[in-house]
């Protein structure tokens, strides 16, 4: 058996819209951005759909405000874990 192709995590949709609502987009690296990615995706659970569409018709309006607060705060947590070790690593190298 195979998956379709088109099988998506909506989170995936709202952590880069986030990402790119915050301009991150173009003032980190690659390797930043996806790391960013996994570390968001992992603290929340999956939302696997087809099709953008059954988000639309189908989702409560207090349930996809919740799935985009999730992600909010799951890009601003993992910015912050970033964004840390980054600095430990400068001090490090200082030293």
């Amino acid at each position: 058996m195979k998956l379709d192709d088109d099988i998506h995590n909506y989170y995936e949709h709202l952590v880069l819209d986030r990402i790119e609502t915050l301009g991150l987009n173009k003032s980190k690296g690659e390797d930043y951005l996806a790391d960013l990615c996994c570390l968001a995706l992992n603290q929340i659970p999956p939302r696997y759909i087809r099709f953008e569409v059954d988000m639309s018709f189908y989702l409560p309006q207090s349930e996809r405000q919740q799935m985009e607060m999730n992600a909010v705060n799951a890009v601003s947590q993992a910015a912050s874990f970033l964004d840390q070790n980054v600095i430990e690593k400068k001090l490090k190298s200082a030293t």
